[in-house]
């Protein structure tokens, strides 16, 4: 019962994300015509994306180096 709901909620999220992805194609035209037009809002959002697309990566880099430490130091103790 319990997979059955989990199932129900990822099928629900997935739908509610093809919605979403529709709006970055818009909101990407109208900060590109905006730029053309010589306003700066365009280079705000542009920051604002490629800031929220680093974060996964630096997660990603942090987790890596914690993983790695760790087993650094296990190998460290195993040959002592």
């Amino acid at each position: 019962m319990k997979s059955l709901r989990i199932f129900y909620l990822v099928s629900a999220l997935m739908l509610a994300t093809s919605a979403a992805s529709a709006q970055c194609s818009m909101c990407r035209r109208v900060a590109e015509s905006n730029m053309e037009a010589g306003e700066v809002r365009g280079k705000g959002l542009n920051t604002g994306i490629l800031y929220l697309m680093s974060v996964p990566y630096v997660m990603a880099g942090v987790a890596g180096l914690v993983w790695w430490k760790r087993k650094r130091s296990s190998e460290k103790q195993a040959e002592a």
